[in-house]
C-alpha cells in the first residue's frame, strides 16, 4: 500500500461550477497507482466540491440559480464582513460538501459516463482556491 498527497490550485474568475476533472485525472495519473481511494478536500469555507453532470451546460446554469434562490444575497444576514455574498456563500458551501471520496480503479477515477468534479465557487469576485488531494492504494 502507498500513499500521495498534493494539491491543486485553482484561480475562479466568477461565482459558479468550475469543472477540475482534468486537473485531477492528471493528477492521479502522475500518481502510478492502479487501484486506490483518492480523497479531495476543499480547504476553504465559501467554496465546496461537487461531482456532477458534465455533458449539458444547463445542469450547471440550473445548479448555480437553484442556489442562488435557496440562499440568495441579502441585508438580513448579520455576518457580512466581505461583502453581500459573503453569508451566502458560506449557507452554499454547509448545503454541498467540501470533501470527496473516489475510488481509483485500473489507474483511472471511476466516475460514471456522465460525471464530472467540480469546484463550486460561491463567491462573485476572483478567488485562489486550493483543493488538497490524498491518495491511497497500490
Amino acid at each position: 500500500m502507498r500513499q500521495a498527497s498534493g494539491q491543486i490550485v485553482i484561480d475562479t474568475s466568477r461565482q459558479g461550477l468550475i469543472e477540475v476533472t482534468d486537473r485531477v485525472v492528471r493528477w492521479v495519473a502522475d500518481q502510478g497507482m492502479r487501484d486506490g481511494l483518492l480523497t479531495l478536500f476543499c480547504r476553504h469555507t465559501s467554496a465546496s466540491l461537487l461531482i456532477q453532470e458534465n455533458a449539458a451546460r444547463e445542469v450547471r446554469s440550473d445548479l448555480e440559480a437553484y442556489f442562488a434562490r435557496i440562499a440568495p444575497e441579502s441585508d438580513v444576514y448579520a455576518h457580512d464582513d466581505e461583502g453581500p455574498d459573503d453569508m451566502p456563500a458560506h449557507l452554499r458551501t454547509a448545503l454541498t460538501q467540501v470533501s470527496l471520496s473516489i475510488p481509483v480503479a485500473d489507474g483511472g477515477l471511476a466516475l460514471g459516463t456522465w460525471q464530472g468534479i467540480y469546484l463550486f465557487e460561491h463567491r462573485r469576485r476572483p478567488h485562489r482556491r486550493t483543493l488538497a488531494l490524498h491518495m491511497l492504494g497500490e
